[in-house]
């Protein structure tokens, strides 16, 4: 009977997060699994998905903006569905082994897509394939992404695309 119990309040949890668009976290989450579990959504294009992950008042800083983007949702429409809007087949993936210290996780990376939409600003897409390495920093509180830092050499990216 506990059984029972148990997975019936279990069922209603993860249907009731599912429902608000928020993550189910197990009890032994990690900042890293949970940035892991963001690139997979990042990967999987979905954006709704990978936005549970920041906390309401997330600082999405990148360095070639200069300022950050903060909140949840600001977060999400800025970075998150402008590129997956220009580059639908994206593909984030970590290089080598993160650096976790606390609740930081700091790793390089490789972006890769094709710009085959229109970018946020207006910028029409310029059907090139793009490629470029960066590095980031994540803060997790209370199992959400508190801050993340984006730091890339945006005027090789520009080039790829034809931009520059």
């Amino acid at each position: 009977m506990k059984r029972r119990t148990i997975l019936a309040a279990f069922g209603g949890i993860f249907l009731a997060s599912t429902l608000a668009g928020v993550p189910v976290y197990a009890a032994d989450q990690t900042p890293l699994s949970i940035v892991e579990q963001y690139l997979a959504a990042w990967n999987a294009h979905d954006a709704a998905k990978a936005a549970s992950y920041f906390d309401e008042k997330v600082s999405y800083y990148d360095a070639s903006v200069g300022k950050p983007t903060v909140g949840k949702a600001e977060a999400k429409a800025a970075v998150i569905d402008n590129f997956m809007a220009a580059a639908p087949d994206l593909k984030w993936v970590m290089r080598g082994d993160p650096i976790v210290s606390g609740n930081k996780v700091s790793f390089e990376w490789t972006f890769t897509g094709n710009n085959s939409g229109a970018w946020a600003d207006g910028t029409a897409a310029t059907n090139k394939p793009f490629s470029l390495d960066g590095a980031s920093v994540f803060v997790i509180e209370n199992n959400a992404i508190k801050q993340q830092s984006d730091y890339y050499d945006a005027l090789g990216f520009y080039k790829q695309l034809g931009l520059m």
